[in-house]
C-alpha cells in the first residue's frame, strides 16, 4: 500500500501513473495480467491501462455494459473470482488483447458513490483460487483508484474527457406529482455521505480502536431506540428495530470493517467502502425485503461515518436558502427538520414512504415529486436541478434553453400569486351572487399560521394524527389539549372542524407495528381503529373538549362505515362533553358532531342519521378509491378513473341532494377541491363548501368569482344526462369557454 500511494502521488501523467499501477498489482498478485476499464458516457467500459495483454489494445478495446466478465461485474457490482474465464457464458473474446491463454479471472467494481465507474480486474494462464485476501486487497485499490479517478476529473483532466465519472450530462426522470409548484436551484442530498479524511491508516492499532468504539457507540444508539420507542397500538415494536439491530450487532459486518482497517485502511475507508458495496447492490436489488435490508445496512453505514467524524445528530443543515432536497425516503420529522432551512422543493426516490412527507411538504408550500427512480445513481450535491410539482418532471443538469423556459414559468406563476393576494380578504362569491365558503386543510401549526394569508374562511379538515405521525412518543392528553388550543387561538371566530385519529394503513406511528395486512387500505383503520383502542380515543376526545374551553367544538370521525359506528363514536364525544361540565373543567359552548362521507356504504346510508348529524363533509380521495375499487397510488390505474365521471358525479350529486333534503350541511374536502376546474363542477352539482390544500384557495377564489352558475347550469346539466365518453372533455371545455381558470 505504501508503494501504491507513493506512486498515485508522482506527478506524471494520469495514464502513466495507472500504467504504474497495474504493473505494480501484476507482480505484487503474480498474476500474467492487470487491467483497469473505466466507464464511458455511453455506458461502455473502455480499457485505459494493461499489463500483460497488447498495448495497442489501450484506448482501443471497449465492452457494452452488460459484456463480457467486465460487464457482469458492473452488473453485479460484487467482485467476480472465476476460474475457467474462457468458458464463462457471459466470457466475451477479443482478439486485439490477445487474452486467449488466461484462465483466471478476479475482477472487482470501481465504486464511487455506489456507481460502478469502472473495473479493476487480474488473470492468470494456469487455473488459480484468489482467496479472500486477495479480493480484499484488489477492492481496497480499486477504492484508492476511484479517488484518484474522481480528482482528476475535477481537475479537468484531458484523459477523462469522454469517462463517466460523475453525472454530467442533462437528464429529465419522471416521477409522481404530490405537491404542485416550481422550483429551480442546486441539489443537497438529505444525509449525504461523509468522505473520508484519509484512506490509509497511519496506525493500525489506533483505528481499531477508533472503529471498535464508534461500533459500540453506534449499537448503544440502536439499544435505546428498542427501550424508548414502544408503540402505544401493539406494545414493543421488535419488527423493523430487532431486524435494525441485528444488522448493528452482525458480527460478519463489524469483521470485514476490522479486517479492512488491518489491511491498512483507516476506520472511515474501511466503512467508506462497505458502504459502497451495499449501495451498488441495492442498486441491482429487485427483492423488496432485500432492499429494505440493504437500506438499513446503507444507514448504519452513514451513522458510523458520522460518529467517525465527530458529527453525529442531524443530518438538517440550517442553512439551505434556495437548495432541492433530494433523498431515497423521507419521513414527517426528518423534513420537519428543514422547515426553516428556505428549501425549494424535494424529490424523492421511494414514492411508498412518502404519503405523510406530501402533507409535511404541503404545509411548507413546497413543491414534492416522488417515486423519481434512481435519482440517486444520477444526482451529486451541487447539481442544478428543476423539479416541476406539477407535471412530475425533474430536470438534472438542465441545459441553458430549458432552464430559461422555466425561468418564464415561474415568472408567470408569480404573477398570479399577486393576483391571489389581491383578492385574498375577498368572498368566493359568483357572478350571479352565490357564496361557495371555501375554507383550507390543515395538520400541523404551520398550517394554521398560514390561516390569514391563504384567505380562506376557516379550517374544513383539521388532520389531528399527524400530531402522532411527527413524534416518537404518544402525546399525552395534556400535550394534545395544548396543541388544538393553539389552533383554536390562531382560528379566533373562523370554524374548524377536526377530525379525529385517521391512523392505520399507510399511516403509521412512529414505532407502530404493522399489523401485515394485505390491504391495508380496507382493514383495521380510521374510526375502526379508534373504536378497538377506547383509551387512546377517549384521550383525543377529552383533550379536544378541554382545548375548546366556551367556543364550539367541531368533530368529525373518519371512515364511517355503518351507521352504529357513527352512533358509537358520537356517545363517546357526548360522555367526555358531559364529564368535562359534571367536573367543572372548561368545556366547549356548544357541540357539532359530524362525518366524512369515504364509503359508498354510508354515502348510502346517513340520511337515516337526520337529527343526530350536524355536517357532513365528502373525502374525495378515499370515495373516490372505493367508488371504483381502485388504488389511488397504483400508477397503471391513477388515471383510468377520473373524479370527472359521469357515474361518480352522478353519486356525488345524489349525495348533495339528500343531505340537503334532511338538512344536513355538506362539504368537498379533498385534493380535487383545490383543483379549480373541478371546484366549478362541484359548485354546479350544489355543494357550497369546499376544503382544499392552502395552494389552491387562490386559484378556485378567483375562479368561482369569474363564473355565473346560472348561465351555465342548464348546459352542465345536459352534459351530465347525454351518453358520451368524453364527458371530461365536455365539461373541461364548456367551463374554459366561460371563465378563465
Amino acid at each position: 500500500m505504501t508503494r501504491l500511494r507513493s506512486l498515485m502521488a508522482e506527478g506524471r501523467s494520469l495514464d502513466g501513473r495507472l500504467a504504474g499501477v497495474v504493473d505494480l498489482i501484476a507482480r505484487s498478485f503474480v498474476a500474467d495480467v492487470c487491467s483497469i476499464y473505466l466507464r464511458l458516457e455511453n455506458g461502455d467500459f473502455e480499457l485505459v491501462a494493461t499489463e500483460g495483454l497488447k498495448q495497442e489494445a489501450i484506448k482501443r478495446t471497449r465492452l457494452a455494459r452488460n459484456e463480457g466478465l467486465i460487464g457482469l461485474v458492473s452488473q453485479q457490482a460484487r467482485p467476480q473470482n472465476i476460474q475457467d474465464a474462457p468458458h464463462h457464458p457471459r466470457f466475451s473474446y477479443r482478439p486485439e488483447t490477445g487474452e486467449d491463454p488466461f484462465t483466471s479471472f478476479l475482477g472487482v467494481p470501481i465504486l464511487r458513490f455506489g456507481r460502478v465507474i469502472g473495473v479493476l480486474a487480474v488473470q492468470n494462464v494456469v487455473r488459480r483460487v484468489y482467496d479472500e485476501e486477495d479480493v480484499e486487497t484488489l477492492q481496497t485499490i480499486a477504492m484508492v483508484l476511484a479517488e484518484v479517478v474522481t480528482t482528476e476529473s475535477k481537475s479537468g483532466s484531458e484523459e477523462l474527457a469522454d469517462v463517466a465519472v460523475r453525472p454530467n450530462r442533462p437528464q429529465e426522470l419522471i416521477g409522481r406529482s404530490l405537491s404542485d409548484g416550481l422550483a429551480m436551484g442546486a441539489v443537497h442530498l438529505h444525509d449525504p455521505v461523509v468522505a473520508p479524511a484519509q484512506f490509509f491508516a497511519k496506525d493500525i492499532g489506533h483505528e481499531e480502536e477508533r472503529l471498535k468504539t464508534a461500533l459500540e457507540q453506534l449499537r448503544s444508539f440502536v439499544d435505546s431506540m428498542m427501550v424508548q420507542h414502544v408503540s402505544p397500538l401493539g406494545g414493543e415494536s421488535r419488527d423493523i428495530l430487532e431486524t435494525y439491530r441485528m444488522l448493528a450487532y452482525d458480527p460478519s459486518w463489524a469483521a470485514r470493517l476490522l479486517d479492512a482497517v488491518s489491511s491498512g485502511l483507516s476506520a472511515e475507508a474501511a466503512v467508506d467502502r462497505a458502504r459502497r458495496e451495499h449501495r451498488a447492490r441495492l442498486e441491482n436489488a429487485t427483492d423488496s425485503y432485500l432492499r429494505d435490508r440493504l437500506h438499513d445496512l446503507e444507514d448504519l453505514d452513514n451513522r458510523l461515518l458520522r460518529l467517525l467524524a465527530g458529527h453525529e445528530g442531524s443530518v438538517a443543515s440550517p442553512d439551505l436558502d434556495g437548495k432541492i432536497l433530494v433523498a431515497r425516503r423521507l419521513g414527517p420529522a426528518d423534513l420537519l427538520e428543514y422547515r426553516n432551512a428556505g428549501l425549494r422543493a424535494i424529490v424523492l426516490e421511494d414514492e411508498s414512504t412518502t404519503s405523510h412527507a406530501v402533507i409535511v411538504a404541503r404545509a411548507l408550500g413546497l413543491p414534492l415529486v416522488g417515486g423519481v427512480d434512481r435519482i440517486m445513481a444520477v444526482v451529486e450535491n451541487g447539481d442544478d436541478a428543476i423539479v416541476d410539482g406539477d407535471t412530475g418532471h425533474v430536470h438534472i443538469r438542465p441545459e441553458s434553453d430549458l432552464v430559461a423556459v422555466y425561468r418564464d414559468r415561474l415568472l408567470m406563476r408569480s404573477q398570479r400569486l399577486a393576483e391571489f393576494a389581491a383578492i385574498r380578504d375577498l368572498k368566493a362569491v359568483t357572478q350571479d351572487g352565490v357564496h361557495i365558503e371555501l375554507m383550507m386543510n390543515a395538520g400541523l401549526s404551520i398550517d394554521v399560521d398560514n390561516l390569514d394569508a391563504s384567505g380562506a374562511e376557516g379550517i374544513g379538515l383539521f388532520r389531528t394524527e399527524f400530531q402522532f405521525l411527527v413524534s416518537e412518543t404518544l402525546p399525552t392528553r395534556m400535550e394534545q389539549q395544548e396543541f388544538y388550543g393553539r389552533v383554536f387561538e390562531t382560528a379566533g371566530d373562523r370554524p374548524v372542524l377536526f377530525r379525529t385519529l385517521d391512523l392505520g394503513g399507510d399511516k403509521l406511528m412512529h414505532g407502530a407495528r404493522s399489523t401485515g395486512e394485505e390491504n391495508p387500505a380496507l382493514g383495521w383503520r380510521s374510526l375502526r381503529l379508534a373504536l378497538d383502542k377506547k383509551g387512546l380515543f377517549r384521550r383525543q376526545l377529552r383533550a379536544l373538549c378541554r382545548a375548546a374551553d366556551g367556543k364550539t367544538l367541531s368533530v368529525m370521525f373518519p371512515l364511517v362505515t355503518t351507521l352504529d359506528e357513527y352512533r358509537a363514536a358520537k356517545e363517546m364525544l357526548e360522555q367526555e362533553f358531559e364529564r368535562a361540565k359534571r367536573r367543572g373543567e372548561s368545556y366547549p359552548s356548544d357541540l357539532q358532531v359530524g362525518a366524512m362521507i369515504e364509503t359508498p356504504a354510508f354515502a348510502l346510508s346517513f340520511h337515516e342519521l337526520k337529527g343526530e348529524i350536524d355536517f357532513l363533509s365528502i373525502g374525495t380521495n378515499d370515495l373516490h378509491q372505493y367508488f371504483f375499487a381502485v388504488d389511488r397510488d397504483n400508477r397503471m390505474l391513477s388515471d383510468r378513473y377520473p373524479i370527472l365521471n359521469k357515474t361518480f358525479l352522478l353519486f356525488l350529486k345524489d349525495i348533495c341532494a339528500r343531505a340537503n333534503a334532511c338538512n344536513v350541511p355538506v362539504s368537498i374536502c379533498g385534493e380535487a377541491a383545490g383543483n379549480p376546474l373541478m371546484a366549478l363542477v362541484f359548485s354546479l352539482l350544489g355543494f357550497r363548501r369546499l376544503s382544499m390544500p392552502v395552494s389552491g384557495v387562490g386559484p378556485v377564489k378567483r375562479a368561482i368569482r369569474r363564473v355565473n352558475l346560472s348561465q351555465i347550469g342548464l348546459k352542465f346539466e345536459a352534459i351530465l344526462e347525454k351518453q358520451t365518453s368524453d364527458m371530461e372533455k365536455d365539461l373541461l371545455n364548456l367551463l374554459q369557454e366561460y371563465v378563465q381558470v
